[in-house]
């Protein structure tokens, strides 16, 4: 389309060529830097070519604030333009002239029309019209007038700074808190989130005010991330949006040559953390550059100095409310100076100022192995102030620090986690574990070493093969690069490889049988065989910490009433096999009273046995096939999780004990389970079709990012006389129901069932007892069960 045609006033011609410039057809694709530079001259040259044709020449002039102003236009941006003015009198007749093409051509506008003296009130008492109008640029018009009305907004600004500026801290903290960090969101909200566009913007106007300097290089990068992944979801989903959604992360992906959504997200973290501790450094940097009023400007001018310098530490201070470096340290003749100031900053609550950070950064040399005992002590201080680590340790690792102290974190550094449970980057899951188990270090014997095995448990992450066993070696040789003796090594080790032990026993395992016991115990007398004796006491009671940790650190609801009770369980039981303790027999089913009923009634018996969190519910109804399946799938139409299921058979009666936790809301009258419970076996409720209804009513509201087909896997020898089989899939309402249904058509004899919910994703387990009541499966009926299994699941 010509260049004619599109000046031609017609704003349809406008909507045209952009659908041009859209085009995604072969070599004619253009780069999303591209597309926005063509169409911010596309816009620029119809709205001068209309502004010309109406008489828009001198005494008024049209500029662009927002994306416009900024050149930074996606395909489906708004259009912000402010029309100036002198006092005109055809003012409207103008405005009417430019707006009204726009509109009929359903182009989004804002707009506005002002006087100098309005622009400048206007910026005055609206920041987000303010941070408009410093970023003007102009388009047709007077240019003089533009000019006039820059300044004069520029001029105004950094005059009023000083009684703006708790307003903008607080305009900023409270969108960070509505909208989530971009480096660590599912769907990041890449212009209102912690570390978007927006916050750039913030940036730039604190630079406007002459409190900091320009965004330096790092952030300017990360800004053409953002605005390459913005525009090519306005591209490709036909409209204005600033969310990125997991299905349409690996397209954009794609075509930002990033190889997949994983390799996006991490590119998108890395940007997203630049951004914000630019932003976090800008907002402080700038207060302590506030100008001063009053007395304490007077005082400051009286005594000839500035802040005063308080001591926290042997070449620690405190300036300006800041840590920062006493004027004689020196990271050259004090190896634990970087992580003494790490400490000191966690310890007193007060940021690291960024002039220390980058001094350090440039002058403290690596440590030499082993690290001075110093310096694994405040190493060790760091690790133990819980919550103000993470702050600190992000500066660290935003500034080069961090890596020079641990190498091996370049390759967790902004990993976006492989399944739904996880909400944090990999490295900054370490981190959020550390600050969890900081709370639980007088649990154990060696704190030391639960604080430096909760950092690296992940650390074997992004490099292939099994995160744990690759984990362990790195643990290992960080281990020695601290300077612990051979023995506590060889006990970080086995933590990283063993880290999972428990929670995996834990919630996919029969605690009641013995040999689920032995299993772990060998696991961890094994692991440190060469240790000195209760070495593997002290390994178990780690582990346990850990454990808890790292759920907490993974996300909502991971660590539940229902798995700390399972872990404790198992911890006491593992415990007291060490100690050669006779382990606690199997709790008698209190299923009898409820079998006498169904015989005497004749019909299904439902009773809450414990309503505590997570509750045991009793189900009992004639043995028959199918009861297990019409047990768990009304179970699951009343809104029920099932975490284990335990079965057993009194007097032709099928007892299933269901430790359940409700999904929202409360407990469901048992009255009613079990009316729905009868109306099932008796056919009067067809459960599939019910759990189908439920399931669609219940889905999510938009498309989820794809899921890994499910699998399953067999373990022989981890219950006695039996198998157990386990299940890795999507999880769905129902599951169980299905699951339950499949193993009952291929006759299996299922003893119990345990049900790990992990986000989005489940690990089922089975155990199966084969045709002679043990273990024995032929190869042919274990196939024709996983087949069934994989169908039901899909």
């Amino acid at each position: 389309m010509s260049a004619e045609a599109v000046g031609s006033g017609d704003a349809q011609d406008l909507v045209r060529a952009k659908a041009v410039l859209l085009e995604s057809d072969g070599k004619r694709r253009l780069t999303p830097e591209a597309l926005r530079t063509a169409l911010v001259d596309l816009h620029d040259f119809w709205l001068s070519t209309r502004a010309a044709s109406i008489g828009l020449t001198d005494r008024a002039a049209l500029v662009a604030v927002g994306a416009l102003g900024r050149r930074e236009l996606a395909p489906w941006s708004d259009l912000d333009l402010v029309l100036l003015h002198d006092g005109r009198k055809d003012i409207d007749r103008i405005a009417d002239g430019l707006w009204y093409p726009l509109w009929d051509a359903g182009i989004g506008l804002d707009h506005s029309v002002r006087t100098p003296g309005q622009a400048v009130q206007v910026a005055a008492t609206d920041l987000r019209a303010a941070f408009g109008l410093l970023e003007m640029r102009h388009i047709a018009g007077d240019p003089a007038l533009t000019d006039t009305v820059h300044a004069a907004v520029r001029q105004a600004w950094r005059a009023g700074i000083r009684s703006r500026f708790d307003e903008i801290v607080e305009g900023a903290n409270t969108r960070w808190a509505k909208v989530g960090d971009v480096a660590h969101r599912v769907e990041p909200d890449l212009k209102n989130g912690h570390g978007g566009l927006r916050d750039i913007q913030l940036v730039d106007a604190l630079a406007a005010a002459q409190l900091i300097d320009r965004p330096a290089g790092d952030v300017l990068e990360a800004r053409t991330l953002l605005l390459d992944v913005r525009t090519e979801l306005h591209r490709l989903a036909g409209r204005a949006r600033d969310a990125l959604r997991a299905q349409d992360a690996d397209e954009v992906a794609a075509v930002l040559d990033l190889g997949d959504r994983f390799e996006l997200a991490r590119a998108l973290s890395g940007a997203a953390r630049a951004v914000a501790f630019s932003a976090e450094v800008g907002l402080r940097s700038a207060r302590n550059a506030l100008p001063r009023r009053g007395l304490a400007a007077l005082g400051r001018r009286s005594l000839g100095r500035g802040p005063v310098r308080r001591p926290l530490d042997s070449g620690v201070v405190e300036h300006g409310g800041e840590v920062t470096l006493a004027r004689d340290a020196t990271a050259a003749r004090d190896p634990a100076l970087v992580l003494r100031v790490a400490a000191t900053a966690a310890r007193t609550g007060l940021p690291v100022a960024a002039g220390t950070l980058h001094r350090l950064a440039d002058t403290a040399p690596e440590l030499r192995a082993p690290w001075p005992r110093d310096a694994l002590g405040e190493l060790l201080s760091l690790l133990g102030t819980g919550r103000p680590l993470v702050d600190v340790v992000e500066a660290m690792d935003r500034t080069g620090l961090w890596g020079r102290l641990f190498p091996e974190w370049g390759a967790v550094r902004d990993l976006p986690p492989r399944d739904r449970a996880h909400v944090w980057t990999v490295d900054r899951h370490l981190v959020e574990s550390c600050a969890q188990v900081a709370r639980l270090t007088t649990r154990v014997a060696r704190p030391d070493l639960l604080l430096v095995g909760t950092l690296l448990h992940d650390i074997g992450k992004g490099r292939g093969g099994d995160h744990s066993v690759v984990g362990e070696s790195l643990a290992v040789q960080v281990g020695r690069r601290l300077g612990f003796p051979e023995p506590d090594v060889a006990v970080l080790g086995a933590m990283v490889r063993h880290h999972l032990l428990l929670p995996h026993t834990a919630t996919r395992r029969d605690l009641d049988d013995p040999a689920t016991v032995s299993r772990v115990v060998d696991t961890l007398g094994g692991a440190v065989a060469q240790g000195a004796p209760g070495t593997a006491a002290l390994l178990l009671d780690l582990l346990t910490a850990l454990a808890e940790a790292d759920s907490l650190a993974t996300g909502p609801g991971v660590w539940s009433p229902w798995k700390k009770a399972l872990i404790g369980d198992l911890s006491i039981r593992c415990r007291a096999l060490m100690t050669g303790q006779v382990l606690p027999a199997a709790p008698e089913g209190d299923g009898g009273e409820l079998a006498a009923a169904v015989t005497a009634e004749g019909r299904a018996q439902v009773r809450f046995a414990d309503e505590s969190a997570p509750a045991t519910v009793l189900v009992a109804v004639p043995d028959r096939r199918g009861s297990l399946a019409a047990a768990a799938g009304v179970l699951a139409l009343h809104s029920l999780e099932v975490h284990a299921a335990e079965l057993s058979t009194v007097n032709d009666v099928a007892v299933f004990t269901f430790t359940v936790s409700p999904r929202f809301g409360g407990l469901p009258d048992p009255a009613l389970l079990r009316t729905d419970l009868g109306r099932v076996l008796d056919g009067t409720l067809v459960l599939a079709d019910a759990l189908i209804r439920k399931e669609r009513d219940y889905a999510p509201t938009t498309a989820s990012e794809p899921v890994a087909p499910p699998r399953v896997l067999w373990f022989d020898d981890e219950a006695t006389g039996a198998v157990v089989m386990e299940l890795r899939g999507t999880d769905r309402i129902g599951l169980l129901h299905r699951i339950a249904t499949a193993l009952e058509g291929c006759d299996a004899d299922l003893r119990w069932a345990r049900v790990a919910t992990l986000g989005g994703s489940v690990v089922d387990s089975f155990c199966l007892a084969g045709p002679a009541g043990d273990g024995g499966f032929r190869r042919e009926e274990r196939r024709r069960i996983e087949q069934a299994v994989l169908a039901a699941a899909g």
